[in-house]
């Protein structure tokens, strides 16, 4: 059987393509990204492909489904003070605006039409969404979480970047009652997944909210006990050489611009110590970085609605998009002219490989994101970068009308 490790991916939307998909594929024939990321030139024959591949995982006993009903105690530690436990389970889903579940960024449509064939095609939910919630104080969630990890786990492999990863399953009675009272009380912030959560959204009202589309699944962490690590998202225009870009941006006098001769770990310190709204933008040959600072208030007055609140305004996202990528460079916010990368290098190697402009920005503070969620106030799409994200490939569920077994996990 193959080891956990080799057959586990990062979520569908961090995987860098094509290399990135190309690695995890050739990696081991049960790779989930077979499932998350199916490739054919048309869509929906990919579809069609990762239900079948699926299928007949399931019938070689490549995945097994649990017996009985559980939740499951999630672990991650790693370089770098990585060390993180959370819950994952079947959450239901909320109307928008209740308050329950709280999402901060916007959409694609495209991506979430895309998800949601997927998952029909599937029946599967293929990846949990990162919830994150805070309790200050330590409640019976907390309790069980550390009762739990004094246990054998279900499952525990390291992956490649170093972090280990293990699992239980927690079936009793008395604890899963004890974990769903705790974890009631709280608000989640949708840390990760938010095309997933719209695609949960969608699928339920087509299924005027049956089970077992009425709920979907989530790994649940309190940030209290451990706190997640909140990055940016970077931009590439394929589209926009960046000597055009910076061209523009001079002309208009939209911002000050300095040439940095540094290479791009200290030219993101520079960026990330600059005061104001800030940004990196990558030169036409490969090392050439600019800041790009001082954005002019006249413009920033014309391009960004005042009616929206000042956090909202200041946010470096509302900026490129409202600013930047709408008014100075007439770049339009859709699949082909905007790529979204969660990797600077990844970024920086896509921008000059294409011919386009690599924009590199800072992270937003889980403060202010958990402000304006709170507040109702959406964020520009693809605003934040929250983790360690959970691997996909450990645990799925499946959408049957089965509600005394649980999700399935690889065998082994």
């Amino acid at each position: 059987m193959s080891d956990p490790a080799a057959v586990t991916s990062p979520p569908y939307d961090v995987v860098v393509r094509p290399d990135g998909l190309n690695e995890l594929r050739t990696a081991d024939p049960y790779n989930i990204v077979r499932l998350i990321l199916p490739q054919a030139a048309d869509p929906a024959e990919g579809h069609r492909r990762a239900a079948r591949t699926l299928r007949h995982w399931r019938a070689e006993g490549v995945l097994t489904q649990d017996a009985r009903s559980a939740l499951y105690v999630y672990e991650q530690r790693g370089p770098h003070a990585v060390h993180q436990r959370g819950v994952i389970g079947a959450l239901r889903l909320t109307e928008p605006g209740s308050g329950t579940v709280l999402p901060h960024e916007d959409v694609m449509p495209d991506v979430v039409a895309d998800r949601a064939a997927l998952t029909r095609a599937t029946g599967t939910n293929l990846e949990p969404l990162l919830l994150s919630y805070r309790a200050a104080e330590p409640d019976d969630a907390d309790a069980v979480i550390e009762e739990t990890v004094r246990t054998t786990p279900l499952l525990a492999t390291r992956t490649a970047d170093g972090i280990e990863h293990r699992l239980w399953a927690v079936t009793g009675p008395d604890t899963l009652a004890r974990l769903r009272t705790a974890l009631r009380r709280h608000r989640a912030l949708i840390s990760d997944g938010h095309h997933r959560w719209a695609t949960a959204l969608r699928l339920r009202d087509e299924h005027a909210g049956r089970p077992p589309w009425d709920r979907t699944l989530v790994l649940l962490v309190n940030t209290a006990r451990h706190p997640l690590r909140v990055q940016a998202i970077h931009r590439v225009l394929p589209q926009l050489p960046a000597a055009q870009a910076l061209e523009r941006v001079r002309a208009t006098a939209a911002f000050r611009v300095r040439p940095l001769t540094a290479p791009p770990g200290e030219a993101l310190r520079t960026l990330a110590a600059t005061e104001g709204t800030a940004f990196l933008l990558a030169g036409p040959a490969a090392g050439e970085l600019h800041l790009l600072d001082r954005p002019d208030p006249a413009l920033l007055a014309r391009t960004i609605p005042a009616h929206r609140p000042a956090a909202w305004r200041a946010l470096d996202a509302t900026v490129l998009h409202t600013t930047l990528l709408e008014a100075v460079w007439g770049v339009p916010d859709r699949p082909g002219a905007v790529r979204y990368l969660h990797e600077a290098d990844a970024a920086l190697a896509q921008g000059l490989d294409t011919g386009g402009t690599a924009v590199l920005l800072r992270p937003v503070s889980e403060e202010t994101v958990r402000s304006l969620a709170e507040a109702g106030i959406m964020m520009p799409r693809k605003s934040t970068s929250f983790g360690p994200k959970p691997a996909s490939g450990l645990v799925l569920r499946p959408l049957e009308e089965e509600p005394e077994q649980g999700p399935i996990a690889p065998e082994n």
